[in-house]
């Protein structure tokens, strides 16, 4: 898996996250462990969830938006948060990710609430190839 960071002085009511991977799927696999992050201690969460998710975008960083967005959104209507998953991207424009999430339900008895992501923004949203790399900025509202 690649690597994020939690970037600060970017916005005042959000959480900027710059996340580094090998392909772009490496980026939307380390996106949602930083978004887990965020959201919850993932070790105080039982990992007993799993589920498939396609997402379909015409640009990679719309993608990121779309893969975020749709992760927060099973956060609110389910209330379970998926700390690992394996993506397959392909197409040239659309792209389309297929993944397999793993996570688990939010248990206010067990799990330690960390911030409650709102959703992802388009303020400086970024999916790019930087020589070997790739690397995204995406921020979150919280």
């Amino acid at each position: 898996m690649g690597q994020y960071r939690f970037v600060e002085d970017v916005a005042l009511a959000d959480c900027a996250i710059d996340v580094d991977g090998r392909d772009p799927g490496d980026v939307l696999e380390t996106a949602a462990a930083a978004l887990a992050e965020l959201m919850v201690d993932p070790a105080s969460l039982d990992l007993t969830v799993s589920r498939r998710l396609a997402v379909e975008a015409p640009e990679l960083d719309l993608l990121l938006y779309d893969w975020l967005s749709e992760l927060i959104f099973l956060k609110d209507r389910d209330g379970v948060v998926f700390t690992k998953a394996t993506v397959r991207i392909t197409g040239s424009g659309p792209y389309k990710a297929d993944a397999e999430l793993l996570g688990g339900i939010i248990d206010r008895a067990r799990t330690t609430l960390r911030a409650d992501a709102k959703a992802a923004t388009f303020h400086q949203l970024a999916l790019e190839r930087r020589g070997e790399e790739w690397q995204a900025r995406v921020v979150i509202d919280i």
